[in-house]
Parts: C-alpha cells; sequence; structure tokens
C-alpha cells in the first residue's frame, strides 16, 4: 500500500455490494440455482455484470465459469451476490464452470478491489493483470510443444542449416523447456515453415505440453556461512514468517550480502510449505541472481516476465495458482498472479523508478506489494542499498521494521570515491575526434588496466549523440511524433526516439535548408565514450552494454561470464550496469557525466540520481582487491556528489526531506496526476481547461495547472497536465472521482489518473 500509510483501511470499490469474504467464511456459500450472482470479466470494465444460475450448477465466489457477452463467450470469475438492479428477464444465465480453472482466491480478490479504488482504474482491466494468459483458465486440449531432437537424422540425411535454420538451433540451445512452433518462430526471427521444416526433417521432438517435473527449490539446502551481522539481520528476517503481516526495510551497502540474508527468510517460508514471490525491477538483473538462486536451493525458480513464451507463461500461471511453484521471481506484474499460498514477499532494490507501471493501470509496484501483504497477512521486505525517501520515513516513523547491514561482507571494502571537476581537468581531444574522459581518467583507465583488473565507464545515455544538428542552419532532427530530439544511433546507422521507437536513417540533405551533409553530433552517447576508449586503448577487449544491445535474459548471462571469465578489460555502459552485477576484479568506476539527472523539474531527481550513483559506484571493489570512483562533473559542490565522496548518506536524504516537507510533497503530502491527451490538440486544450474550470475547491487541496506536458506531444498524442496536491491526512481519489464527474470528455480525448506519480513528463 502506499508508502505514507502502510495499513490503510480496505476501500470498498463501487464494484460490488460486499468485499469478497475470507476463503473459510461466507465463499463456502454456494449460489445454487436460480440465484443471480455478479461475474467480473478481464475487460476494461467499471464492474461485473449479473448473471443467472441455471439449473442443475451450484456457483460459489472465486470459480471460472463462462459467460455470454454480446454475441461471443468470455471467461470470468464469479465475485459474489448479484446487484440484483436488472429485470430478471433480462439476466442471462452462465454457460458453464470451467471445472479444470483453478479457483482464484479470495485475497487476490480483494486485492483486485483495493488496486482498482486506489488507482481509480477499471476493476476488470485489474482483474486483466490477475489473467493475463488468454486460455489459461480453461485446460484445453493436450497440445504438441517441441525441443531440440537427442538423436537427429543420419548425416546423409541431414538437410542444410541455413542461417534461418541455425538461428532456431541456437534459440532452442537456450531454452530450458519445450516451446510451440510459433513461439519458437517469433523467437528466432524466423517464420513458422522454417521451423515446421526442421521438425518434417527430424531435427526437432514433439512432446506433450505439460508442467515439466524439474527439481524444486528446497529449503533445507545449506546456505553459506554468514557474518555475526547478516546472521542479525537474517534472523529478524525469519522470525517474521508465519507471523502475520510486517514490513521490513532491508538497507545495506552493496556488496554487504543483502541477498544472501533475505534467502534465509525464503528458506524459512519453503520449510513451511508457503510460496514466495521476489519481485525484480529489471529483467537484467535476474542472470547472476538465478545462479545464486540455485546454488543457495539447489533448483531455479519460476519465473514470470515478458520475454518468456506464451506456452511457458500458461504453465507458470496454472503452477503458481495450483500452488506447485514454491518460489516466483518475476516484475512487477508477477504481484498479481492468483497464488495459492503465498508466505512471503521480497522487492529487490526497492527504489527503482522501474517499478512503476506507466500505462494502463497506473500503479507502484512497491506500494502494490505492502498493501498485497497486509492484505494476506504475510511478511514484505523492501532490499536496498539506497532506499527511497518514502520508504525512510516510513522506517522512522516506525510504521516499517528496519534492518541494517553496515559494512561489505569478507574482506571487500566500500571504495574510495573522488569528484573530478572538469572545469579544471579538462578531456582533452584525440585522433578519434572530442574527448568526453578527463586525464585523471584516463591515467586511473591505465593502471587498472596495467595491473590487470577491470573498468567500468558509466553514462546513462544510450546511443552515439543526444543530439544531432545541422551546422549550416541550426536545425535540430526531431521525432515527428513526440517531442524529442532523434538519437544518433551510428552502430545501427540511424536516428532513433527513445520514446516511442521511430527511427530513421540518417538524411543526406538538411530537411530545413538543404544544406548536404552538414550535421553535427552534439554530445555524448555510450556509442561515443566507447569510440573513445578504442581510440585510447586499442589492446584493450572493450564490451558496449546498454538496453538496445542486450536481447534478453540469456544475451546478460553471456556478459556476465565473459567478464567472469576476465575475457572484457573495460564495460562501457548505462544504467543496465548500475546494479544487481557481482564482478571480483572490477576495481575502477569513472562515471563520465554525473551531472546528468541532477536538473530538470523532476521531484526525485536528485534522489534518483543519487541512487543510481551509488549503486554504479558499488559495482568497484567487491572483492578483496579495493576499488575506486572516479565521478565526472560541472558541479563538484552539488549535494549529490558531496554525500557520495563524504559517504554519508543521512546528511543528504535530511535535506531532501526537510526540502519535500516544506514544499507539502511527498512523503509529506498527497498527489495526483491528470494527464488529458488525444490525436487533437485543440479538443485536448479545451478538456484540461474544462476540468480547470470545475477544479475541486477545497481548504489544503490545491489544483496546478492546466499546462501542456513537457512531453507536449508523445507517440502522436498532444498533452496536457493538471496536478492536485493535498495533505497526507487527505485521500484524493473521492475528491478526484467527483471532480471528474462534473467535466464532459470528449470520446476521442483520454484523462488518464496517475496516484502518486513519479514522471512529470
Amino acid at each position: 500500500m502506499p508508502e505514507s500509510n502502510p495499513t490503510p483501511d480496505i476501500v470498498l470499490s463501487p464494484l460490488s455490494p460486499r468485499l469478497p469474504a475470507d476463503d473459510c467464511g461466507a465463499d463456502d456459500a454456494c449460489f445454487v440455482a436460480g440465484s443471480i450472482v455478479a461475474v467480473l470479466l478481464p475487460l476494461p470494465v467499471e464492474g461485473p455484470y449479473d448473471y443467472s444460475v441455471p439449473s442443475g450448477m451450484t456457483l460459489r465466489p472465486g470459480i471460472a465459469v463462462r459467460v455470454p457477452l454480446g454475441r461471443k463467450m468470455v471467461c470470468g470469475i464469479v465475485w459474489g451476490p448479484g446487484a440484483g438492479m436488472l429485470d430478471r428477464a433480462r439476466i442471462r444465465p452462465v454457460d458453464a464452470v470451467l471445472e479444470n480453472a483453478p479457483y482464484i482466491p479470495a485475497v487476490s480478490r480483494r486485492f483486485v478491489e483495493w488496486v482498482a479504488a486506489w488507482t481509480m482504474a477499471s476493476p476488470g482491466a485489474v482483474l486483466k493483470m490477475v489473467l493475463p494468459v488468454a486460455d489459461a483458465l480453461e485446460e484445453g486440449p493436450v497440445r504438441s510443444v517441441w525441443r531440440w531432437a537427442d538423436d537427429g537424422p543420419d548425416h546423409a540425411e541431414m538437410p542444410r542449416m541455413t542461417p534461418a535454420r541455425l538461428r532456431v538451433r541456437d534459440v532452442m540451445a537456450g531454452q530450458a523447456v519445450p516451446l510451440s512452433l510459433s513461439d519458437m518462430a517469433r523467437l528466432a526471427g524466423v517464420s513458422v515453415s522454417v521451423v515446421r521444416g526442421l521438425a518434417d526433417a527430424g531435427l526437432l521432438q514433439a512432446v506433450a505440453d505439460s508442467v515439466p517435473a524439474d527439481a524444486m527449490p528446497d529449503g533445507t539446502c545449506a546456505g553459506p556461512v554468514l557474518s555475526p551481522e547478516q546472521e542479525r539481520a537474517a534472523a529478524r528476517l525469519v522470525d517474521a514468517v508465519g507471523h502475520g503481516y510486517r514490513c521490513t526495510i532491508l538497507e545495506g551497502v552493496t556488496g554487504s550480502g543483502k541477498t544472501e540474508v533475505y534467502f534465509e527468510a525464503v528458506a524459512s517460508a519453503l520449510r513451511a510449505g508457503l510460496q514466495v514471490l521476489v519481485l525484480l525491477p529489471e529483467i537484467t538483473l535476474t542472470a547472476q541472481w538465478l545462479e545464486r538462486f540455485r546454488v543457495r536451493f539447489g533448483a531455479l525458480p519460476s519465473q514470470w516476465h515478458s520475454d518468456l513464451s506464451s506456452a511457458v507463461r500458461r504453465r507458470t500461471w496454472r503452477a503458481v495458482a495450483n500452488g506447485t511453484a514454491s518460489v516466483i521471481v518475476g516484475a512487477r506484474s508477477a504481484l498479481f498472479l492468483p497464488y495459492a499460498k503465498l508466505g512471503l514477499i521480497v522487492v529487490d532494490e526497492e527504489h527503482e523508478a522501474a517499478f512503476k507501471q506507466e500505462d494502463g493501470v497506473v500503479y507502484h509496484g512497491r506500494d502494490m506489494a505492502v498493501a498485497r501483504a497486509h492484505l494476506a497477512g504475510i511478511p514484505v521486505i523492501l532490499a536496498s542499498a539506497t532506499p527511497s525517501l518514502e520508504t525512510v520515513i516510513n522506517g522512522r516513523e516506525r510504521r516499517y521494521d528496519r534492518v541494517h547491514l553496515g559494512s561489505r561482507h569478507g574482506a571487500a571494502v566500500l571504495p574510495d570515491v573522488d569528484i573530478l571537476d572538469v572545469r579544471r581537468d579538462r578531456p582533452e581531444p584525440g585522433a578519434w575526434g572530442p574527448s568526453w574522459l578527463a586525464p585523471t581518467l584516463v591515467n586511473a583507465l591505465e593502471q587498472t588496466l596495467a595491473a590487470g583488473e577491470q573498468a567500468l565507464l558509466f553514462l546513462n545515455r544510450r546511443g552515439y549523440a543526444p543530439l544531432t544538428l545541422c551546422r549550416t542552419c541550426g536545425h535540430r532532427l526531431q521525432c515527428p511524433h513526440c517531442t524529442a530530439w532523434l538519437v544518433e544511433h551510428r552502430r545501427h546507422a540511424r536516428l532513433q526516439c527513445h520514446h516511442c521507437g521511430y527511427y530513421v536513417a540518417r538524411p543526406d540533405f538538411c530537411p530545413s535548408c538543404e544544406a548536404p551533409d552538414d550535421f553535427a553530433a552534439c554530445g555524448p552517447g555510450v556509442e561515443r565514450i566507447a569510440e573513445e576508449v578504442a581510440g585510447r586503448f586499442p589492446h584493450a577487449r572493450m564490451a558496449l552494454v546498454a538496453s538496445d544491445t542486450l536481447s534478453g535474459p540469456r544475451a546478460v548471462a553471456s556478459l556476465v561470464q565473459q567478464v567472469q571469465n576476465r575475457d572484457v578489460d573495460i564495460l562501457v555502459g548505462t544504467q543496465v550496469l548500475a546494479k544487481g552485477l557481482h564482478f571480483p576484479f572490477l576495481t575502477l568506476v569513472g562515471v563520465v557525466d554525473a551531472d546528468l539527472g541532477l536538473s530538470g523539474g523532476d521531484l526525485r531527481a536528485a534522489e534518483r540520481t543519487y541512487q543510481m550513483l551509488s549503486q554504479v559506484a558499488g559495482r568497484a571493489g567487491r572483492s578483496d582487491r579495493p576499488g575506486k570512483v572516479l565521478l565526472q562533473t560541472f558541479q563538484p559542490s552539488h549535494p549529490v556528489l558531496q554525500a557520495l565522496a563524504g559517504g554519508d548518506p543521512a546528511v543528504f536524504l535530511e535535506a531532501e526531506a526537510e526540502g519535500r516537507r516544506l514544499m507539502g510533497m511527498p512523503p509529506f503530502g498527497r498527489l495526483a496526476a491528470l494527464i488529458v491527451s488525444g490525436p487533437d490538440a485543440s479538443r485536448v486544450e479545451q478538456t484540461a481547461r474544462a476540468l480547470a474550470r470545475v477544479a475541486p475547491s477545497m481548504p489544503e487541496v490545491e489544483v496546478l495547472g492546466p499546462a501542456p506536458a513537457p512531453m507536449a506531444l508523445l507517440r502522436g498524442l498532444h498533452r496536457w497536465r493538471l496536478l492536485l496536491k493535498a495533505p497526507r491526512s487527505v485521500r484524493i481519489q473521492p475528491i478526484v472521482r467527483s471532480w471528474l464527474s462534473r467535466a464532459p470528455v470528449s470520446g476521442r480525448v483520454r484523462i488518464q489518473i496517475d496516484v502518486d506519480p513519479y514522471s512529470f513528463l
């Protein structure tokens, strides 16, 4: 639940006359023939529809049924007694019970209602996140899936391996489970006919699509020897398992062993026969985490994220609902799976903005994890080296418990952090062109390479250059669909928008003055830093790492293996390298532009920059070799950089908290953003101004705007914003709901509500 109130009253949403009861209570009450039941559909609808129970059928809340909707049949969940508002003659009967569908527990249904009420989303849209796999509710016929054949055809009968067929082979080599032909084709980027040809040739073998009998994580496996500090922390986490709701902050410096500590709580939950959910902010973090988990528990956990095939997602969903998947690690969406016996939730890197869902149902995964734990009466662990200010304040106000790890594990010590003032320590250009690395950083790189150690150069900007302009007239190349400059990606020979994905080849002539090929790349991206590294250190083995150079978990695992094998000397990368990775021989971290992210209108800009730089600094010196961090900046006196150099986050956090407190901003106040968007600029503006005219007029409640959004055009839609601000004691959802009811909205204009916004674009 939201960070400023970890145990709110469960809000009754308008979709039903009552909350679903506990499994042991009124859920056992049956709806017999002739009853009217409410069925919620996984569609963007405001509430359930009434259906009658036909003769010979008995229903209860949580059961999956098939019902008529218009001219088609759809699947939904029995939600409770019907509202009884319609003439009985107009109420259609339930068509069938999905006998083999897992039961949706009461706590999952209460969670749907709570999330819908808090985020002001439609309950049907939230239910869709509980039922994200199209055919998971229906058993369906057993279909065939395919794996690479152990015994292929004889050499004489072997088909010619074209590049497309080789891609299929490579995809299947990295798959732990069989795939359907269509999933195989999608992952390999080939047509289904290519895959079918391999099957016809005997290179693929059909097997039944059933849940694989893989080894299960074992909570009785012996863990590593913990330090006394880690043992004390683990004991407190273990003590919470099985004893009701408790939210615990697991705070520890980078390299202090937070993962191994919360693994002890995971082991305790497994021994008690409970399911465990571990949320990670990004899929790129899973490679090393999964290996550490396998070593600790003897088997891999179930995974849940968008990179999985539909067949794997279907099997995993049913295993979670049936209780046979004991540990689930996944992205924020894993929070909504219908767990049969969930006993522990862990939110790793809880401070990460990636836990915020910005599209569809807008929610923060960390806050909803706390709400889910409270509803179920189970413990939740928020782990981070740099907890969010919201979490810190909850700890100070004793809403959350706090466990602290103050030192790195074993012989490792925290790295020294130095600030490089590039106004004095100016980069020197070379044969490759402009330079972005200060002489002090270059010297440190030379010393690191001479010692046989590894270095990381960090710049949180993809591509070659963030801006391309015409030298003749100054025209800037801009995305036609967004208020954003096109970023040059020289590796792919194109200009790309990082907001909508639009890309185009670099033009031969300026679109404005038609000057031929007179464009200048302005500023550095990681590709440009890599170009300089290649020029300065031609014999060093370098890896360029960004989200657009890693195709998924397997690519991350391959990179990790290369670095651990010491096949890489210098890593050049973005935030995908900033967290969750352990490289024993990496001793130097150079931040090329420590000022990036410090400016702008973002409420959390300074906090996010501090967290990111702390995380990337934590990659250095994680073993017995001392580490060093160099921060290049034009603002050496900035509080964020001074806090990093001084190793004293408390001073920065206190100043940040005081500033927010004075302004009444989160976590000391509440915000709700209304984003008005649509294809017609004038209609969007008219709607935004109409909203402003009927804005709430209440003591202590302030409405800011309307104003064009900083990203005034995004993916072809024009955007305006309004922001409601209120004290923490005010429940803002009823205020916003009443506000919206007074404003007419055109059919082609959309209003998105973001309670507790994290993005102000």
